[in-house]
């Protein structure tokens, strides 16, 4: 294992001196949050495929392919569908607003009031997704390295908090592509193949499989329906998902690149459910189906190619790790902190002003990541934490944003009923039936959608001055016009 320890090592190494290097292009703070909106197709492609592929996608996609077979892709699949649907219909209106969260999106489409309770809701999700990718990690080295949780989630958990707060989206963004590279050779190129020949081969997996196994439709009907309302539609909303959209150089980046990053994800999830079942078919009695991952990877891999693996395990981990953990500092620091604190950044000059929001920006990723560490060891299941907060932001989220995007009589007051209804149905869902029940995301969209509607049309509609701001943003044309400071004014 000396071999593979110096491989890890000098992967995690690289990653510290790449996001160091990326500290120097952070100057402001559109640097900082999203790269200066200037990633072309490739980086682009790699960084939003790195973001949404993480410890729940490779470690839980495996376990989910040990438990229930090829039909365990349906996870990941639903996340390839998603990235799909955002590519394609949405991303391009999205870069266009120029904006950096997804709650100063809907200040824009309702008013300022929608900003501070989407803000939460999104902090909420943006922390947790963090809190996953921590412990999806910490239980690699629990397997494979025998040391304490709380150790493993300190290494990682320090090594990604510095180079997210050196660098913001820069060093993310440089990371990432090299995370991108080094998962898709590990797990694709080399565990993969690895997996199935040493498991005999298809025919004699399937032999060895138990009953079901290959059928697409294993893990049940209703389950695969639940991962389409929360997974699909959590990627068409999430701020980690929109804050890469924001990175985008134009709008046609976004929407192509978006589109080949959710193809590489649905490769991506029958890759993850076949070495599931090819980790089956060799060691059908494990102690728990998380171990899985780890244990073909220790058992079934050479030396050095082990090392590449588990280095490219720990990139998915990372990359959502940091993606999740600046969209939460993003979140806490533009949508709360800043409705909060006492307004007096008017005095100072934009450079200032510029160095003072990267700053404080820093802080917060700093003060986040710490919480998500000790969250990490408090948590042990990382499935359960990652639905828990695709509830919260489908049940509460989906339905005024996308609604907002589409429905041109959603005003806000059915925006706030819409959040809180949803949100207050899908905590008291989880609460009766379960925290992994299918139940509580159906009655929260249920729940939202009819606040919004009812809601919508028995008050009053947008003001038009909020509405024509809101148009010639979503549109991509100038809002600095003598005419759109007079409607804004009004």
């Amino acid at each position: 294992m000396t071999v593979d320890y110096l491989v890890m090592a000098g992967y995690l190494l690289g990653i510290i001196g790449v996001g160091w290097w990326g500290r120097k292009r952070a100057a402001s703070k559109s640097d900082f949050l999203v790269a200066g909106r200037r990633l072309g197709p490739l980086m682009y492609t790699g960084t939003m495929a790195a973001v949404v592929l993480g410890g729940a996608s490779t470690i839980g996609g495996v376990r989910l392919g040990y438990t229930y077979g090829i039909s365990g892709a349906a996870m990941v699949f639903s996340i390839g569908l998603g990235l799909l649907a955002l590519s394609v219909f949405f991303s391009a209106r999205i870069a266009r607003l120029r904006v950096y969260t997804v709650a100063e999106m809907l200040s824009l489409r309702y008013g300022d009031a929608a900003r501070v309770i989407s803000g939460i809701v999104m902090w909420i999700y943006t922390l947790m997704l963090a809190v996953t990718s921590t412990i999806a990690y910490a239980s690699v080295f629990d397997v494979l390295f025998d040391v304490p949780r709380w150790v493993a989630v300190v290494i990682g958990g320090t090594i990604v908090v510095g180079y997210s707060a050196l660098g913001g989206m820069w060093s993310i963004t440089l990371t990432d592509m090299v995370q991108f590279v080094v998962k898709s050779i590990g797990v694709l190129v080399l565990l993969l193949p690895i997996a199935v020949v040493k498991a005999g081969g298809f025919s004699a997996m399937a032999d060895r499989l138990p009953h079901g196994y290959l059928s697409p439709t294993s893990i049940g009907g209703q389950t695969i329906f639940t991962f389409v309302l929360i997974y699909t539609f959590g990627m068409l909303i999430g701020q980690d998902i929109w804050q890469r959209v924001f990175t985008a150089r134009t709008d046609k980046v976004a929407a192509w690149g978006g589109t080949v990053a959710g193809v590489y994800c649905l490769v991506y999830a029958l890759a993850g459910a076949t070495i599931g079942m090819a980790t089956k078919a060799l060691y059908p009695h494990l102690a728990g189906a998380d171990q899985a991952f780890a244990t073909i990877v220790k058992h079934t891999l050479p030396t050095g190619i082990k090392g590449l693996v588990l280095a490219a395990a720990l990139s998915a981990m990372m990359s959502t790790a940091s993606g999740a953990l600046i969209a939460s500092a993003t979140v806490a620091n533009n949508d709360i902190w800043a409705r909060l604190r006492p307004r007096t950044r008017h005095e100072a000059p934009t450079g200032a002003q510029d160095h003072d929001e990267v700053n404080s920006n820093r802080v917060a990723i700093a003060i986040l990541g710490v919480t998500s560490m000790v969250i990490a060891c408090l948590l042990g299941d990382v499935l359960t934490a990652l639905t828990v907060a695709y509830n919260l932001l489908v049940g509460g989220l989906l339905v005024p944003i996308l609604g907002g995007l589409v429905w041109k009589r959603g005003n806000l007051p059915g925006a706030m009923a819409a959040m809180i209804a949803g949100g207050a149905a899908v905590i008291t869902f989880m609460a009766i039936d379960g925290l992994l029940a299918n139940e509580p995301i159906y009655y929260g969209l249920l729940a939202s959608l009819v606040a919004y509607l009812t809601v919508s049309l028995v008050t009053k509609p947008t003001e038009e001055a909020i509405v024509e701001v809101w148009r010639r943003r979503l549109t991509g044309r100038p809002t600095d016009t003598p005419a759109a400071h007079a409607t804004a004014a009004a």
